[in-house]
């Protein structure tokens, strides 16, 4: 199965199972990049948040037009800070940003349950790392890629560039089958 992809420099599709990495400096705007990635040709799409609530994410959603509807928020922080939260079709919650396999186990589940062409965005692997540890991080993406290949889905996955050391840069970008590096300037450049 193909999906279509909207964002400047990029195939015009990709096949299932393809994992995207979106490099980007840590003060970088990704919303754009990520809502044209989550926007287009979807049955249902997931948003992974590890960096904000599930309410900042429907915010976001809604702001650039993304189909709410359709579209499942995995809410990492609202628990651990101590945030009012009510699971519901659409919003999840897992324990803290540091519960990787939880994360892994609700993308999962959303890929199991849903049917057609699924996009997942995880927002982000930097927040993971910090919360966890560069390892566990690099497996729980690696498992979310093989889930995503399992069920013919496509994924974006953000990283802050210069957070990590250039090895572990080096190792996600030999990782994905795509890049997308967002510049300071809002420069795009992509590698497929």
């Amino acid at each position: 199965m193909d999906y279509d992809l909207a964002i400047e420099g990029t195939p015009g599709t990709i096949s299932g199972g393809t994992g995207v990495l979106l490099i980007h400096p840590s003060t970088g705007e990704t919303d754009r990049i990520d809502t044209e990635f989550l926007n287009v040709d979807t049955d249902h799409r997931l948003v992974v948040s590890t960096r904000t609530t599930a309410r900042e994410v429907q915010q976001k959603l809604e702001y650039y037009g993304v189909d709410t509807e359709n579209t499942v928020i995995l809410d990492t922080l609202s628990v651990e800070r101590g945030y009012s939260r009510r699971s519901s079709d659409r919003v999840h919650y897992v324990a803290a940003p540091d519960d990787l396999d939880g994360i892994v186990a609700q993308v999962r589940e959303f890929l199991e349950t849903h049917e057609g062409k699924l996009r997942v965005s995880l927002d982000s692997i930097t927040e993971m790392a910090y919360y966890a540890d560069e390892e566990r991080a690099r497996v729980a993406v690696e498992e979310i890629l093989d889930l995503l290949s399992e069920h013919d889905a496509v994924g974006l996955f953000h990283i802050a560039e210069e957070v990590h050391e250039p090895e572990v840069l080096e190792g996600y970008h030999e990782l994905f089958d795509g890049v997308i590096v967002l510049d300071e300037d809002g420069t795009v450049t992509t590698d497929f």
